[in-house]
């Protein structure tokens, strides 16, 4: 039986650890509000994006671009996008508990996030290249990303890409999504909604015919590479407003427990400090009715 010393150097320990994930709480507080609202000022543009690059594609149906491409699907790269630190709950594990699932042999990684790379690198898949980026990410960032899975696309290296991220709907939910990249033709645009619905939307087009000046072919050679770069840097935006609200909820919960135990912890401490005073009270009536 743990002694009252004991009780009260865990209740300290305790409280140490309360003020640090409170701290921890209002940190991610702070940094969530501008991720969600970086995310969702991205989401009208991407969706115009999905909008002009259906019609355009549409306007060209003889049109051929490399990005375009369609083959066998032998090669798979995988873009995986996590964080570079923990303690936000289950965000990384749910994320690579669904790339587990690509076939180990036939799976090229790209990790956007250190996390990924060490899930990558523990369970020994082929890890093609490493990515950081920041707590507000910058297009640049994101451009250097789509760049390099473009070249592998192009190179023949893969013969498709698809996109691992935590799609962010709203505080309290952040679910791991699985997009199409490459090729272009396959691609869906990242449309999440705070309602929870589908957040995978294909491509449609809005039946208006558009003339294009000086042609759609070379409106689609230029647009595309421009489209697939901001559509990871708006998955890189989803994707952090997901880990800080995640790490919010999951630093808010520790503290509450923390605050729990103390309770639990002090209630004990008192209840032996009672039964200690009680004992020593009985001890001294005992030693007074002895002696008459």
């Amino acid at each position: 039986m743990p002694s009252t010393r004991d009780i009260r150097r865990r209740i300290k320990s305790v409280k140490n650890t309360a003020q640090i994930t409170k701290a921890m709480q209002m940190v991610a507080s702070s940094k969530m509000r501008k991720a969600q609202l970086a995310a969702l000022a991205g989401r009208p543009y991407a969706k115009l994006m999905n909008r002009v690059l259906a019609d355009v594609s549409h306007g060209a149906a003889d049109f051929t671009h490399p990005l375009m491409e369609k083959r066998d699907s032998k090669k798979r790269c995988v873009l995986l996008v996590s964080s570079d630190k923990g303690l936000c709950g289950a965000l990384n594990s749910n994320l690579t508990r669904e790339a587990f699932k690509f076939d180990k042999d036939t799976t090229v990684f790209v990790c956007a996030g250190k996390k990924g790379a060490q899930f990558v690198a523990r369970n020994k898949r082929n890890l093609a290249a490493e990515f950081t980026y920041k707590d507000a990410p910058l297009f640049a960032e994101a451009r250097a990303i789509s760049k390099f899975v473009q070249d592998l696309f192009l190179k023949g290296e893969v013969d498709s890409v698809e996109v691992l991220y935590t799609n962010f709907i709203s505080t309290l939910v952040q679910k791991p999504d699985n997009l199409p990249l490459l090729p272009v033709g396959e691609l869906k645009g990242v449309q999440a909604g705070l309602d929870g619905e589908e957040t995978s939307v294909a491509l449609e087009k809005s039946g208006v015919e558009f003339q294009f000046e000086p042609g759609a072919d070379k409106v689609l050679g230029a647009l595309l590479p421009h489209y697939l770069n901001f559509q990871v840097y708006q998955i890189l935006l989803e994707a952090k407003a997901s880990e800080q609200s995640s790490r919010m909820v999951a630093m808010k919960n520790a503290t509450d427990n923390a605050k729990q135990l103390i309770k639990d912890l002090t209630l004990e401490y008192n209840k032996l400090r009672q039964a200690n005073i009680t004992k020593e009270l009985l001890e001294i009536t005992t030693a007074q009715m002895a002696l008459g």
